[in-house]
């Protein structure tokens, strides 16, 4: 079993290699700002995971991952919420127009931002959404799941109670009632634990690296990262689990 798994982190490189079709997009918050996120295209008849970074972070957090994303038969769209800076080389354009038109920007604003690119796609595609946040936006990519009938499972990175309230991202999420992959490092795994304590286990995956302490956030998953195939490993099992619930409809 072990030199299976070798093998298989041998292949990884190889098994992502970039297609799609990347290009910047723009739509419309409710609030009428102005939200910017990559679009990775590859095809009408696939569905889409919809990529959303962490504080003081941008788009750019997902530009080595989305492309590995689509190769698993995926569209992508990878957006700058109103919460953030820059991250490898690409700075936040939906958090600078916010602050230059006096937007509000707090963290659960971004939530405004996360429900546009949904409507977005869903106008586009009636196949089930993929949430896939990273830290504060993990959490309100659970809480953005309950509400929004399109999202079919969520990915949720490094989640938490962010949001000035003790429990109340437990509370908002113990109803969600698709799937969910909840990735956190050692330290953060009590948290994690007790926070999706609420969310029935046949809906849940727990997965904490077991050969490293883990990195917050999607960025984990980077190559720079020592954890990152481990993750990649994880997160690939619960693709597979995804696929095998689909072929059960």
């Amino acid at each position: 079993m072990r030199s299976k798994t070798i093998l298989f982190y041998f292949l990884l490189p190889f098994i992502f290699c970039t297609t799609g079709a990347q290009s910047m997009l723009r739509f419309l918050a409710d609030d009428g700002l102005e939200v910017v996120a990559d679009k990775y295209f590859v095809s009408d008849t696939l569905p889409w995971i919809i990529m959303f970074h962490q504080a003081g972070s941008s788009r750019g957090e997902f530009r080595e991952i989305s492309p590995k994303l689509i190769m698993l038969g995926y569209n992508g769209l990878a957006v700058d919420l109103r919460f953030g800076r820059e991250i490898n080389f690409v700075g936040n354009q939906t958090a600078l127009t916010a602050q230059t038109d006096d937007y509000p920007r707090n963290m659960k604003d971004a939530l405004i931002d996360m429900q546009a690119a949904v409507d977005w796609v869903t106008g586009r595609s009636d196949r089930p959404v993929v949430l896939f946040g990273s830290s504060f936006s993990a959490s309100l990519a659970m809480i953005l799941a309950i509400a929004n009938p399109a999202a079919g499972a969520v990915i949720a990175f490094s989640p938490g109670e962010f949001f000035g309230q003790p429990d109340s991202v437990q509370k908002a999420v113990s109803n969600l009632e698709v799937p969910v992959f909840l990735a956190s490092t050692i330290r953060e795994r009590p948290y994690v634990e007790k926070l999706s304590s609420g969310i029935a286990d046949e809906y849940k995956s727990l997965f904490t690296p077991a050969e490293t302490s883990g990195t917050h956030g999607a960025k984990t998953l980077w190559e720079s990262e020592e954890s990152s195939r481990e993750y990649w490993l994880g997160l690939l099992m619960f693709f597979r689990h995804l696929s095998e619930l689909q072929k059960k409809k």
